[in-house]
């Protein structure tokens, strides 16, 4: 993608102002993993700072040599080190003595829980990768897993990294067409699937999509099918097999395979916006130690914690802190297969109580839906247990962020508002709990070792103040090796923009103070009367009124002024819609932000199309604001939606 800026207007404007802050608690500094020296001695020396925390954190077969070899846009870390992954994130821990901890505890939509030791895993892993083995999985061979939200699923990412073989989770919720693309792009050998799963309190069927797929994969050998659901599937003789049959009789010894450092780990598709989706390709010891130690640092992990990462395993927030960086740290986490919702909208604070969760890591969206339901059902539950609250996925806005500080952290728990992407792979934009005074809704600075700035369309930094391109001006460990088998469409893509930095197209401003504010896609910005305004000054200035739980807003053709701004709103449980709140609702953007913000067009409805792991999807916004045929839906979370919004033709007009 190459976004060119719309001269000779500005870069993206600085409108929205916050200044309330929120300074570390000194109780809960004394005990912080991390120290505010994390950053002096990162930028003294990054590569001795990562190679350091390479050799302390990971356990090697083999120790590296060079710690950083980079040729833009490629980077190789720790080259001429081996070790591998699966005996990282769980062997070690048993041999130091911690078999018996328990690493995930599992609850289904149902109601069915499962929980899992780390010696329990080391079984069940070493079963499943004995049985790759058998339908002739080696090192190197990809492959590809769908399944819903169940134990099998990390335990099959574990398998294939045992033995060295580069897997693709397809998200679940995802068409046979999207399975068998990005099979046949990565050309897998075995899939491992399930019969299907359960979301709010239905069976979401899997094979069918799988079998569907598997009907134009010729590289694909055998399915292995966990039996989830007991319905009937279909099985073809000689390629599929049950989980409980091929898997239960293997042997539970399978050494572990040691990969060069650069190996592939996985490879995770992208949604492309004019093209097909992009395999983000992971390697190995990078990716493991910038997962792990962001993990630790970020969310201050302590040994006794118990911490829920609420995402789906199927995007990259659940592969680096659901599987990879919380089992390399030994850490006991929570696997929840349904939605927050099912039965009632306060499944989440239930399972916090009954587990005395410590740690929760989730996205905007699923607070702002919160909210919207009210205080009196985080209420009925205590919630004393949590201490740390993570933010993940696209901007918290600031009311937002206090919502979730207030009702859910106790007034107490520090936030960590995080920004990373599915081609990073690890955090990198954050606030260090206990050193960090936080800001609600910025995402604070950037990691240490890591080198991130705002410019404008010539590259150039932009002044405290000011909003523009968010780039990264030196390789980390856990970056992106490339896109799979396109490695012109990676440099296209990332590199051209702004010679000598990595660009994926957000917008983000620096304030008077240095602090760093994400403004979304810059896809998303929009261009009125020669001004760029950022959906998400104007999501929070309509966030900010009290009758509003959650807003979307998009771009409209405008004669006039170029685009007008159409705001999508959903009210709050308690709040009625009316011709007067929307005035309202149009005047309190003005004073909030400024006239020019003030949206054109307003609209209220009950839910905003989201993909599952909770991403409004503006671009059906778009359509729906200009008219136009819907684009591409099958990533949406619950299809209805758009429907719902399009019959509601009542929008008010200034």
């Amino acid at each position: 993608m190459s976004v060119e800026p719309s001269s000779p207007s500005p870069e993206i404007e600085n409108l929205l102002a916050e200044s309330r802050t929120f300074p570390p608690d000194p109780t809960f500094a004394a005990q912080a993993n991390a120290k505010a020296d994390l950053y002096e001695e990162a930028e003294r020396d990054f590569e001795a700072f990562w190679a350091k925390r390479a050799r302390e954190r990971l356990d090697w077969s083999k120790p590296f040599e060079t710690t950083l070899e980079w040729e833009l846009p490629f980077a190789k870390w720790f080259v001429g080190g081996e070790l591998n992954v699966s005996y990282n994130c769980v062997d070690r821990h048993i041999e130091r003595g911690l078999g018996d901890k328990v690493a995930y505890h599992w609850i289904g939509e149902p109601g069915d829980t499962r929980t899992l030791t780390f010696r329990d895993l080391l079984r069940e892993v070493s079963k499943a990768a004995n049985a790759l083995k058998e339908l002739g999985v080696e090192k190197g061979d990809r492959v590809a897993i769908y399944m819903p939200m169940i134990p099998e699923l990390p335990i099959a990412m574990l398998a294939c990294a045992r033995i060295g073989a580069p897997h693709t989770v397809v998200f679940g919720g995802f068409s046979a067409e999207s399975l068998s693309g990005r099979i046949n792009d990565c050309g897998a050998k075995v899939l491992l699937t399930a019969d299907g799963g359960y979301r709010r309190g239905k069976e979401v069927g899997l094979k069918h999509h799988a079998d569907e797929a598997l009907a134009s994969t010729p590289t694909v050998e055998a399915a292995i099918v966990v039996n989830r659901t007991g319905h009937e599937v279909h099985m073809v003789d000689g390629r599929d097999h049950w989980w409980h049959d091929i898997v239960e009789r293997q042997s539970d010894d399978c050494p572990p395979v040691p990969v060069e450092s650069e190996h592939m780990l996985y490879l995770l598709y992208t949604s492309g916006t004019t093209a097909k989706p992009k395999g983000i390709l992971h390697t190995t010891a990078g990716y493991l130690l910038g997962t792990s130690f962001t993990h630790e640092a970020i969310f201050d992990v302590k040994p006794d914690d118990v911490y829920w990462c609420a995402a789906d395993i199927g995007w990259v927030t659940g592969h680096s802190y659901i599987v990879y960086g919380p089992l390399a740290n030994a850490t006991t986490g929570i696997l929840y297969e349904g939605a927050p919702d099912t039965p009632a909208w306060d499944r989440w604070w239930q399972i916090i109580e009954d587990y005395r969760v410590s740690i929760l890591y989730c996205a905007p969206t699923a607070i702002r839906a919160f909210m919207k339901q009210g205080e009196a059902w985080p209420r009925k539950h205590d919630l004393s247990s949590l201490r740390v609250l993570g933010s993940v996925g696209e901007p918290i806005n600031p009311e937002a962020w206090l919502w979730y500080r207030e009702h859910i952290g106790g007034g107490r728990a520090p936030i960590v508002d995080t920004w990373w992407q599915t081609e990073t792979g690890q955090i990198l934009i954050t606030p260090l709990p206990g050193v960090t005074t936080t800001k609600p809704g910025s995402a604070t600075f950037p990691f240490p070792g890591i080198d991130a700035d705002v410019v404008d369309g010539d590259g150039n930094s932009v002044p405290r103040g000011g909003g523009g391109y968010l780039v990264l001006k030196r390789p980390w460990p856990a970056m992106l090796r490339g896109i799979h088998g396109d490695p012109e469409r990676y440099f296209e893509t990332y590199w051209k923009r702004f010679p000598g930095m990595y660009f994926a197209g957000d917008g983000a401003k620096r304030d008077e103070d240095g602090y760093f504010w994400l403004l979304g896609r810059v896809d998303d910005v929009m261009n009125v009367a020669g001004h760029r305004i950022s959906t998400t000054e104007v999501e929070s200035a309509l966030v900010d009124h009290r009758s509003v739980a959650e807003a979307a807003v998009v771009g409209k053709k405008d004669d006039i002024s170029g685009q007008a701004i159409f705001a999508f709103v959903i009210l709050r449980a308690d709040q009625e819609p009316s011709d007067a709140l929307a005035v309202q609702l149009r005047e309190h953007v003005a004073y909030v932000i400024g006239p020019i913000a003030r949206p054109k067009f307003l609209m209220f409805v009950p839910d905003l199309p989201k993909t599952r792991s909770g991403k409004i999807m503006r671009r059906l916004l778009r359509d729906i604001a200009e008219g136009r045929v819907l684009g591409d839906t099958t990533t949406l979370a619950d299809t209805t939606v758009v429907d719902t919004i399009r019959e509601n033709s009542g929008a008010a007009e200034e």
